[in-house]
């Protein structure tokens, strides 16, 4: 992996139009649920991004003949799968390399009756835990083993079998998990306290069109009744949510009025309204949302006058993927606010950079920290930094853009985990940035 930087010479306002990307999060589970049916499945608005090129080489790998329509149109069909691919170290190293792999699992298990995992990997956000996944399909009938040694995983069965599944937390992926492995068990599952996120909701009727019967979409209570095999379907990626997030802290910091192209609004939940707390003038026209940051922004308050907090929940609450963004954009506003980053631990840490940038930003513990935002009365200052995840890669980019002088953002390859060609999309607002070996 090379080891490149951006470049950014923060400062220049920015104007224009951008389509956000197809959703990263949906397209993991999505193209994972391809080796559920041996017929085609054609899949468009797929982001072109690191994590899920890896996931098309995993399949690939395995014998999915993949056909490429375009950067973001691909046609999939699992009819020749190859388990040993399993035992060679290509796929043990890729595998490790995507957080994403581990949705292969759900797929796998129902359909062949075997899956194998090494340990994935991913943003180092804090624990991540695989419980809920691995409880799913030991009540659906399959044999669990952990190597310790090795990291490794894996899981038998000759046939799965529908229960009644309560699931310990509320995880996406662990619900998509055990709903693709229960669309082909035998007889009825119902999960009980199931994640509700947009992303699952395509899933559930993405299945729904192969063949599958789910109910209860939408909702935190589905039931699946299984059926003997699926079928092929078409099926398109919402566009990315926390993209657009990330868009309209974009046009705050910078002082910029954006339009951001067909956002879905229906499927946006509260992100457009949390982004109002903070004081961020938005308007939808169509489909599309429009950010005016140019004028300063005001933290609301709340009701009796205490200063407003802002914490991440499943879905429908505010989406754990934008605190870090959220966090960076109180920066400049008029007031303060509490963020409150419940789901993971060591999401926060990125914030000494954002100190050393100039920020005013108190770090309570690793869950919490205060932001007194600075009203635009002083500009963050450019730095040299590295970006610990996705997320806050972006976020430390988004500071960067609004600072004064030059900043160098180091580790960029976790940004590209996550946003499509991103230094392109923002140099044609007008933003200053180059991509370099560093």
């Amino acid at each position: 992996m090379s080891n490149q930087a951006f470049i950014v010479e923060g400062g220049n306002k920015l104007n224009g139009s951008i389509i956000p990307q197809g959703a990263k999060n949906e397209a993991l589970q999505v193209v994972s649920a391809v080796l559920l049916t041996k017929e085609k499945v054609r899949m468009d608005n797929v982001p072109d991004i690191l994590d899920i090129r890896k996931l098309i080489s995993l399949l690939e790998g395995l014998g999915v003949k993949v056909e490429r329509h375009s950067a973001n149109s691909f046609t999939f069909q699992a009819e020749n799968i190859d388990l040993d691919y399993f035992a060679s170290k290509e796929y043990l190293d890729n595998a490790k390399r995507i957080r994403g792999s581990v949705m292969l699992m759900g797929p796998l298990l129902a359909r062949f009756g075997k899956a194998f995992l090494p340990k994935p990997g991913g943003d180092k956000i804090g624990r991540r835990r695989l419980d809920a996944h691995f409880y799913g399909f030991r009540v659906l009938g399959a044999e669990f083993k952990y190597d310790a040694a090795e990291d490794n995983f894996f899981l038998a069965c000759d046939k799965l079998k529908g229960a009644y599944i309560h699931m310990e937390e509320i995880t996406v992926t662990g619900t998509a998990n055990v709903v693709m492995a229960a669309s082909l068990a035998e007889g009825v599952t119902t999960i009980y306290n199931a994640a509700c996120e947009p992303y699952l909701q395509q899933l559930c009727s993405m299945l729904n069109r192969m063949g599958a019967k789910i109910e209860g979409i939408g909702s935190n209570l589905l039931k699946i009744t299984g059926v003997s095999s699926l079928d092929g379907t078409s099926h398109r990626c919402l566009p990315d949510m926390i993209e657009i997030g990330s868009f309209i802290g974009l046009a705050a910091m910078t002082e910029s009025k954006l339009r951001i192209k067909d956002v879905n609004q229906k499927m946006l939940g509260n992100i457009p309204s949390t982004f109002q707390k903070i004081g961020i003038q938005l308007q939808f026209e169509d489909d599309d949302l429009i950010v005016d940051g140019t004028e300063v922004y005001e933290i609301q308050n709340f009701i009796d006058g205490s200063i407003l907090t802002v914490y991440d929940a499943p879905w429908p609450g505010f989406t754990p993927d934008l605190m870090s963004i959220l966090l960076v954009t109180a920066t400049q506003a008029r007031g303060s606010v509490l963020i409150h980053q419940k789901m993971f631990e060591s999401r926060l840490f990125f914030v000494d950079k954002l100190i050393d940038m100039g920020a005013q930003i108190i770090l309570c513990d690793p869950h919490r920290a205060t932001v007194i935002g600075l009203e635009r009365k002083h500009s963050l200052k450019g730095i040299t930094m590295s970006s610990p995840d996705i997320r806050a890669g972006v976020s430390l980019l988004i500071a960067a853009l609004s600072a004064e002088g030059k900043s160098t953002i180091h580790n960029i390859h976790q940004i590209d985990r996550g946003y499509q060609n991103i230094e392109a999309r923002l140099q044609s607002l007008g933003a200053n940035l180059v991509r370099t070996e560093s």
